[in-house]
C-alpha cells in the first residue's frame, strides 16, 4: 500500500475491507476507490456489451465503471458505485459483470464479435428464424445482459422516511452552497444543506489553491461547524437530491448508516420528501471526457478525478510508485492536475494539450498542439501514443488523465423539462430558464466555477431567493482566494478509424454515433436509443455533451440545434427498499385496525382484510368445527334475536356549508336538496360516463350539515372524487367537507330486538316507530352524556341501526351493548355473515358495483334524475346503456347444496356456451342458512321478465354446470315489512 503526502484521511485508524476475496488496507476518510486506488488496484470490472477491462473513471455518483457488489448473503447490493461508497472495517466487494476470473473473463469473446453489436444491432438481429427466439436468443441474451445479480432473499435492512420543510434548500455543499447556506442562516432563515457526500466542501476538498491563506478544508470545517451551530439550519450529508417535483417538493435519499458494517437495529436509508419556499441549486459540474482511440484502458481516469485522489485521498492513480502520469487536455485544468501530482512527488510525463499555444505553469514537459491517439495495456494502462506535427511516438505511462471541459449539473433544474441553455464561451450547457419555479442556479452549476467567483455567487443567490420571500440577508466576509487561469478550447474527440469510447458504461462509441447518423438516427433522442447512449447506471453524465458534440459535428449543425435528451429522476440510482420507505413484509400493505379489533381479538375471531382494514370475519365459538358453522349461527342469530356488526370501515364523509345540499344534489345522481332534516337517503354516485361509481347512504343532521357514507372500498377515491367536484368543477359553491372514517367508531345492531336494546343505552330519546322511523336519523347523547349519532338504516334487511361514537369509545360501546344485550340473545357477527345477510336481502356492494354496471341493472334506473343534473346523468342515457337489458335478479340452483361459483357465466338452458349466446353473469354466491340452500346475485339479460325460469349457470375453468331458477333478488322479505316494523 503506497500513500502520498497529505490527503483529508485518518491515518490514526486503519481499516481492512476485501475486493475480490482479497484483503486490504484503507483509512477512514477513504472510499472503495480511493482506498483501491492507493493499493495499487486500477482493473476493478468489466464493460456492459464488450466486457472490456475497466478501471475507476471519476471520484463521484458519475462514475460508469467502478460498479462493484457489496455484501454477501441476503445484503448483497451490485451495481454500487464504488467511487461513493464510504470505507468502514470489514467491507466486502466484488467485480461483477464477468464469467470466471475478472482478469480473464469468458464473456470478453464478445470484444472479438464487436462487428456483430453495432449500434442498433438488436433492432436488426434475432428477427429470423422467429421460432428462434423463445427457445434460443432471448433467453442466450437474459444470460448475458445484466450487471450484477440480486439474492432474490427478503431485504433485511431497515428504512425510513420522512417530511421535511425549509425556507430555503440548498443542493451542494460546495464553495457555492457553503456561502448560500451561511448567508441565509444568519439572515434567521430556516435552511437545509444537502450534499451526497459524507463530508462538505465539494471541489474545495479537491483543489489546492488556499483560501485566506489556509488550506480549503480549513475554511470548509469553520463554515460547517458555525452552520451546525445555528438551529436554524439543517446539515444533511450523505443526502442525493435525486428529483424536483411539483410545488416545491423535493425527493432526497439520506445514506444514514450505509458507512457502518450492516445492522439489524440500525435505519439504513431514509427516504426524505422536502418542502422547500425556494431552493439553490449548487449541485457542481461533472469533468468530460476526449475520446480517443483505445481510451478505456483501466489507468485512465478524468483529470479532475486524478486531482481529487491525490489531494483529498492522498491516492496516487498509478499502480506503481514510479511509474509515470500524463495529462491529455484541451484547458488549463490539465495543468493544474499536471501541478498538484508534481506537488505530490507523482513522476509527471508531461501535459498533451491540444491547443498549438498551450501555456506552461510549472516544471512539466507540455506536448503543445498534441493528442493522444493510442493506448496499450489490456488490463492496465502501460503506454499512450502521442501525435504532434504529425509524427507519432509512443510513451511509457501508468496512467492518464483526461480533461475536456466541465458541464454544470442541471439534470435538478431540467426535471420540469427546462431545456439546458448552450452558452458558447463556456462550451456547456447552463440551467434551463424556465427552471423549476422558486430554484436558483449557483457556482459551477451555474457555469461559475471559478472559485472566487462561486463563493460570490452562493452568497448572491441567497440573498436574491430569500429577498423573493421578503427577508433580506446581509453580506458574509467571503475568504481571499486566487483563481488559477481556466480557459479552454473547443476540442471535442481525436478522429480514429478505429474504436473511441463515448459511454464506458454501455460500449458506445464515436464510431457507433456515426452509424446512427449514417442510418438516419439522427434526433438526440433517435440516437439515444438506438445506440443505448446514456441509457445506463450512469445516465450519460460524462458521455452525453461529448456525444452531441460529435453528432453536431457530423450533421453540420451546432450543439444547441442538436439539442439535448429530457432530464427524469432520478439524479442517481435509487433502491425500491427505500422508495418504499420501509414499508417491506407485513408493512407493505399496511392495514387498518378497527376501534373494536382489540375486542374481537379476545373474542377468538378470524380476521381478513377489507380495503385497507383489519375486520372480523366471524367469530367461532366451542364446538364449532367448520367456518360455516359460525357464520350461519351468526346470520340466523341476527335474523332471530339482535347482532352487533363493526362497520367503522364504511367511509364517512362530513359535509358542510350554505351549498353542501346543492353540492351533493350535483354529484349524487338522485336528488338530495329535498332531503329533510333528521333523515336519511340511499344515494348512487356515477362516474362521468355514466356508469356506477359507488353508492351509500346520505344523512341530513342539519339545514347545512350532510353526513355521506360510503362503501369501505371506495371511502377513499368518493372523497378524492368529492374534492375535485369541489375545487374543479364548483368552486363557487360555499361547501366544506372532510373524511371523518376515523374519527367515528360505527356499530351496526340488526335484528328483531335491536330496538330493544339500543333503548338501554340512549339518553331519553324516543326510538319508536312513530318518533324514529326507517331512514331517519339523529344526534344524540348515550351511556349517560356520550356524543353518539343514531342512523335507522339497514343492511340486513331486518330492523336494524347504526351507532357513531367518537373513536375511542367504540371499544367500550361494544362491551356495553354485549352486556345490556346478553337477555336478548346478542351476537356478534362478522365480515362473512354480513355478506350473508346482504344477498339474501338482494342489497348490491363491491362485487355488483365493478366498475361496468349501471343503475338501470340494478333496477335503480328511476333514482337517476332527470329534473336536475348530476355527474354522469347525461351519458347514464347513452342508448348503449340505457337499453341495457341485463338486470340483477337472484339465482337459486335446482340442487340446494350446490353452489354456484361468483363469475359464473348465464346462459339459456341448452344453449351453446360461447361468447354470443352469453346472457350475464354471477356476481355474488353463499350458502343462505334461513333458506337451507346457496343462493347467488347476477345479472341476467331480461332478467326481470324471466322470473321463475330454469337456466345454466356455467364455470368454464372448472368445467362445472349447474341449473338454477331465476327468482327475485330478494331472498328475504321483499316487501320489506321487517326493516320498517
Amino acid at each position: 500500500m503506497t500513500r502520498l503526502i497529505g490527503g483529508l484521511i485518518d491515518r490514526t485508524a486503519p481499516l481492512s475491507f476485501s475486493f475480490n476475496g482479497k484483503t486490504y488496507q484503507g483509512f477512514k476518510g477513504d472510499t472503495l476507490a480511493s482506498a483501491l486506488l492507493a493499493n495499487g488496484v486500477q482493473l476493478v470490472g468489466r464493460s456492459f456489451k464488450y466486457h472490456r477491462p475497466r478501471g475507476i473513471f471519476t471520484s463521484g455518483s458519475e462514475e460508469p465503471n467502478a460498479l462493484v457488489t457489496l455484501h454477501s448473503g441476503a445484503r448483497t447490493e451490485p451495481n454500487t458505485r464504488a467511487t461513493v461508497t464510504e470505507l468502514f472495517d470489514g467491507l466486502e466487494a466484488s467485480s461483477q459483470n464477468h464469467i470466471g476470473p475478472l482478469e480473464r473473463d469468458l464473456l470478453a469473446i464478445n470484444d472479438r464479435l464487436a462487428p456483430l453489436f453495432a449500434a442498433g444491432f438488436y433492432y436488426k438481429t434475432f428477427m429470423w428464424p422467429r421460432a428462434f427466439w423463445e427457445k434460443l436468443y432471448e433467453p442466450a441474451i437474459r444470460k448475458a445482459a445484466g450487471l450484477g445479480a440480486l439474492s432474490t432473499l427478503p431485504d433485511p435492512d431497515t428504512y425510513d422516511k420522512g417530511f421535511l420543510h425549509c425556507d430555503l434548500l440548498v443542493i451542494g455543499g460546495g464553495a457555492a452552497g457553503l456561502t448560500a447556506a451561511l448567508t441565509a442562516g444568519r439572515a434567521g432563515a430556516s435552511v437545509i444543506l444537502a450534499d451526497e457526500d459524507f463530508r462538505f466542501g465539494g471541489r474545495l476538498l479537491a483543489e489546492s489553491d488556499l483560501l485566506d491563506d489556509s488550506w480549503p478544508s480549513e475554511w470548509v470545517d469553520r463554515t460547517c461547524a458555525e452552520l451546525a451551530s445555528l438551529p436554524n439550519v439543517r446539515l444533511m450529508p450523505r443526502t442525493t437530491v435525486f428529483g424536483t417535483y411539483d410545488h416545491g417538493i423535493f425527493g432526497a435519499v439520506e445514506r444514514v448508516s450505509d458507512h457502518l458494517p450492516p445492522s439489524d437495529e440500525a435505519v439504513r436509508q431514509t427516504l426524505w420528501r422536502i418542502t422547500a419556499k425556494r431552493s439553490v441549486l449548487a449541485a457542481g459540474a461533472i469533468e468530460r471526457h476526449i475520446p480517443f482511440q483505445d481510451n478505456d484502458r483501466p489507468g485512465i481516469m478524468l483529470a479532475g478525478a486524478m486531482r481529487t485522489y491525490v489531494n483529498r485521498w492522498a491516492s496516487a492513480p498509478t499502480r506503481n510508485a514510479d511509474d509515470q502520469v500524463a495529462i491529455f487536455t484541451n484547458g488549463d485544468g490539465g495543468h493544474r492536475t499536471a501541478l498538484d501530482l508534481l506537488g505530490k512527488g507523482v513522476p509527471v510525463l508531461g501535459v498533451i494539450d491540444t491547443r498549438p499555444d498551450a501555456p506552461v505553469f510549472g516544471k512539466y514537459k507540455v506536448f503543445a498542439g498534441a493528442t493522444v491517439t493510442g493506448t496499450k495495456g489490456r488490463l492496465g494502462l502501460q503506454a499512450i501514443q502521442i501525435r504532434q506535427n504529425g509524427q507519432s511516438t509512443w510513451l511509457e505511462a501508468g496512467a492518464l488523465g483526461v480533461a475536456g471541459g466541465w458541464n454544470p449539473n442541471v439534470h435538478l433544474a431540467s426535471h420540469h423539462r427546462g431545456r439546458p441553455v448552450w452558452d458558447e464561451d463556456r462550451l456547456a450547457f447552463l440551467p434551463p430558464k424556465d427552471g423549476p419555479k422558486g430554484m436558483f442556479p449557483a457556482g459551477a452549476a451555474a457555469g461559475n466555477g471559478a472559485t472566487s467567483v462561486a463563493l460570490a455567487d452562493g452568497m448572491r443567490t441567497a440573498q436574491q431567493a430569500l429577498a423573493e420571500l421578503g427577508t433580506t440577508a446581509g453580506n458574509i466576509p467571503l475568504p481571499r482566494v486566487t483563481d488559477t487561469p481556466d480557459t479552454q478550447a473547443a476540442y471535442w474527440h481525436v478522429p480514429t478509424t478505429k474504436r473511441a469510447w463515448v459511454d464506458f458504461q454501455n460500449d458506445v462509441t464515436v464510431k457507433d454515433i456515426a452509424l446512427a447518423h449514417k442510418e438516419n438516427m439522427r434526433p438526440v433522442e433517435h440516437l439515444k436509443r438506438w445506440t443505448t447512449l446514456g441509457m445506463a447506471t450512469d445516465q450519460g453524465k460524462t458521455a452525453n455533451i461529448s456525444a452531441l458534440a460529435v453528432m453536431a459535428e457530423l450533421t453540420g449543425a451546432t450543439i444547441p440545434e442538436t439539442g439535448t435528451t429530457i432530464f427524469r429522476p432520478p439524479y442517481t440510482g435509487v433502491s425500491l427498499s427505500v422508495l418504499g420507505g420501509g414499508n417491506t413484509g407485513r408493512h407493505f400493505r399496511p392495514y387498518r385496525l378497527t376501534p373494536t379489533h382489540a375486542w374481537a381479538k379476545v373474542q377468538g375471531a378470524a380476521f381478513t382484510e377489507v380495503g385497507p382494514w383489519m375486520r372480523a370475519q366471524y367469530f367461532p365459538r366451542d364446538g364449532e368445527t367448520h367456518w360455516r358453522q359460525t357464520v350461519d349461527r351468526e346470520v340466523l342469530s341476527v335474523r332471530k334475536d339482535v347482532g352487533l356488526c363493526d362497520v367503522t370501515t364504511l367511509g364517512k364523509i362530513d359535509v358542510q356549508g350554505p351549498d353542501a345540499a346543492e353540492f351533493l344534489n350535483r354529484v349524487y345522481a338522485n336528488t338530495m336538496a329535498t332531503l329533510k332534516v333528521g333523515m336519511v337517503r340511499y344515494g348512487l354516485m356515477l362516474r362521468e360516463d355514466g356508469h356506477l361509481f359507488d353508492d351509500g347512504t346520505c344523512a341530513r343532521l342539519a339545514d347545512d350539515h350532510f353526513v355521506v357514507t360510503t362503501t369501505t372500498a371506495n371511502a377513499g377515491a368518493v372523497y378524492r372524487h368529492m374534492e375535485f367536484a369541489h375545487q374543479c368543477l364548483w368552486p363557487d359553491l360555499d361547501v366544506q367537507m372532510i373524511s371523518t372514517t376515523d374519527a367515528w367508531a360505527q356499530i351496526a345492531v340488526a335484528g328483531p330486538k335491536s330496538r330493544q336494546l339500543l333503548q338501554r343505552i340512549v339518553d331519553g330519546f324516543d326510538l319508536s316507530n312513530e318518533a324514529f322511523p326507517f331512514m331517519a336519523c339523529a344526534a344524540l347523547t348515550v351511556c349517560g352524556g356520550l356524543r353518539a349519532r343514531l342512523f335507522r338504516i339497514s343492511f340486513s334487511g331486518e330492523l336494524a341501526y347504526e351507532i357513531a361514537v367518537p373513536a375511542r369509545y367504540g371499544h367500550a360501546l361494544m362491551e356495553r351493548l354485549m352486556t345490556l344485550g346478553k337477555d336478548l340473545g346478542v351476537t356478534p357477527y362478522g365480515s362473512e355473515a354480513l355478506a350473508v345477510l346482504r344477498i339474501e336481502k338482494g342489497h348490491a356492494a363491491g362485487a355488483e358495483l365493478n366498475g361496468q354496471t349501471t343503475a338501470q341493472m340494478l333496477g335503480l334506473g328511476k333514482m337517476v334524475s332527470a329534473k336536475k343534473d348530476s355527474i354522469g346523468a347525461v351519458m347514464s342515457r347513452r342508448e348503449g346503456l340505457a337499453q341495457d337489458g341485463r338486470r340483477l335478479v337472484g339465482l337459486l340452483p335446482l340442487e340446494p347444496q350446490s353452489q354456484i361459483p361468483a363469475g359464473s357465466h348465464l346462459f339459456t338452458q341448452g344453449a351453446a356456451q360461447t361468447m354470443q349466446s352469453d346472457q350475464g353473469w354471477v356476481t355474488s354466491s353463499c350458502y343462505s342458512p334461513h333458506l337451507g340452500s346457496y343462493i347467488a346475485l347476477g345479472y341476467l339479460e331480461n332478467g326481470h321478465d324471466r322470473i321463475g325460469e330454469v337456466i345454466t349457470a356455467a364455470n368454464p375453468l372448472e368445467g362445472q354446470s349447474f341449473a338454477a331458477k331465476v327468482v327475485s333478488a330478494h331472498f328475504i322479505d321483499p316487501e320489506g315489512g321487517r326493516l320498517r316494523d
